[in-house]
């Protein structure tokens, strides 16, 4: 009898772990164990009036009590503050306010509903002026004017023989004293009138004394429109008396400088501009005046990921969005973007799909990582402000919550609540953002959906390759493409 008992006790884990694996194996197939729970509905408030570059909030509430979240389906026309329902408009157009409840142990994930708000435009507009900078004769100065209606604003000198100003930045050059009279402008669109033309009057000053010009302020660089290139401009300049003749640019490290006439000014890096930072100093008849601080390239970039899912096509999980490229640190921040849900929407192709599409502004996650021998980032955004998404729990194959490839496709804290999360994770080439990705660094591309919208019982939408996490997605999907392009 001991013997038979030591052989039950010795089996008795391995039957544990035998069950524990095939609950695991049927969670990754989407046939996990089903919320035992009664259902809910949402039910929306009025439509509110949104105008052109307004605000207005949507209300919605759950039969259940459970609060809702918010989501925009036309992230082009309007943007929503996920847990208050804050609807900001952005262009014209339809604003689609999707509205989700994720449920719980009690409550069944509500059916989604949607909200449709037309974007009122006031067709009168009007623009209004910043305080301007002091003005130096033969130096430069900053000025700033704005539209109601949110449309950029062109500048010109209503003074050509005092002053001229940069039609598109408003960097004005003081050319004679006197006054500089400044007009700005916004021709209207289909929908919005053109605004009143509206001026700003600055006083050029005779200057008491002459010397070499002051530190230029507001010195910024942006990579450059081709390879190798940074583009550096510059704001307020006080000439001390002197026309500025020229600026130059001088690098940090040391070893990369250029000249020009005015700003902005273009260097080339003769092999590549990243790790450099860039300051300005400008000269008179006087001389060479202080050097500005320097200023890091910091760039906006656009980008588009497409993951291919065979079970669902036409339709594709897609993510676009916009990162902020620090050149000279060589991080990123402000991943942000939207990621479409193929097992929703008609069967129409992204652009001209309907699905529905989950807003993503969290970025947490950014690791450095050399792939097919290129140095670069893989940086994650999230739907939540948590990396709460995948099963945490070794028995489900889980690690951190979140990683790729990990959890077995399953919920975080399976068979728990589900917190509904999700994520989309890019490759940023630090030193050539728009440089073509090998297949080493598509491989280590990735998305989770655990949303209502992603969901197969307990299993999460997600994409991944076997080459970069061991596994495909649970629909079988994977990456396939990634393009990056200056903002």
């Amino acid at each position: 009898m001991r013997t038979d008992n030591r052989i039950f006790l010795i089996s008795l884990p391995r039957i544990i772990l035998a069950v524990l694996t095939l609950a695991s194996l049927e969670g990754c197939s989407g046939d996990g164990p089903a919320i035992d729970a009664r259902p809910q509905a949402i039910t929306l408030g009025v439509a509110p009036l949104l105008a052109l570059g307004g605000a207005a909030t949507v209300s919605a509430a759950a039969s259940s009590g459970l609060a809702v979240s918010f989501s925009s389906t036309t992230p082009a026309v309007c943007s929503v503050k996920s847990g208050t329902g804050e609807v900001t408009a952005i262009s014209a157009g339809t604003c689609i306010i999707a509205v989700n409840q994720s449920g719980n142990t009690q409550y069944a994930p509500a059916p989604q509903v949607t909200q449709s708000i037309p974007v009122v435009f006031n067709p009168n507009q009007s623009i209004s002026f910043a305080a301007s900078s002091v003005l130096s004769l033969g130096g430069t100065a900053s000025v700033s004017a704005t539209a109601s209606s949110g449309l950029p604003v062109t500048y010109s000198s209503s003074t050509p023989a005092v002053c001229s100003v940069d039609s598109s930045t408003g960097l004005v050059t003081d050319l004679l004293a006197g006054a500089c009279i400044i007009a700005a402008d916004q021709v209207g669109s289909a929908s919005v009138n053109p605004a009143p033309q509206t001026t700003q009057t600055l006083t050029v000053s005779a200057p008491t004394s002459v010397g070499v010009p002051g530190a230029p302020t507001g010195v910024a660089a942006t990579a450059g429109s081709s390879a190798n290139t940074v583009r550096v401009s510059t704001g307020t300049t006080d000439s001390s008396g002197s026309p500025i003749t020229g600026y130059t640019v001088t690098s940090r490290p040391a070893g990369i400088s250029a000249a020009g006439s005015a700003s902005p000014i273009t260097v080339t890096c003769p092999s590549g501009c990243a790790g450099y930072a860039f300051a300005v100093t400008a000269s008179n008849a006087s001389g060479a005046g202080a050097l500005s601080a320097f200023a890091d390239v910091v760039t906006t970039y656009d980008v588009v990921e497409t993951f291919l899912e065979p079970d669902t096509q036409p339709k594709n999980s897609i993510f676009v969005g916009s990162f902020t490229l620090n050149s000279t640190t060589g991080t990123v921040s402000n991943l942000k973007g939207i990621l479409s849900e193929s097992m929703t929407g008609a069967l129409a192709a992204y652009p001209n799909d309907n699905m529905t599409w989950l807003p993503l502004s969290n970025q947490l996650s950014s690791v450095p990582v050399t792939l097919g021998g290129v140095e670069g980032l893989l940086v994650t955004t999230f739907m939540l402000n948590t990396t709460n998404t995948l099963s945490a729990n070794p028995i489900y194959g889980g690690t951190d919550g979140w990683s790729p490839g990990s959890g077995f496709g399953l919920y975080y804290a399976f068979p728990g609540t589900n917190p509904g999360n999700a994520y989309a994770r890019i490759f940023v080439n630090t030193k050539d953002p728009a440089a073509a990705l090998t297949q080493a660094q598509i491989d280590k591309l990735a998305y989770a959906d655990c949303t209502p919208g992603g969901m197969m019982g307990a299993t999460c939408m997600i994409g991944t390759t076997v080459a970069g996490y061991g596994t495909i997605g649970t629909m079988s999907g994977f990456p396939v493409s990634q393009t990056v392009t200056k903002h």
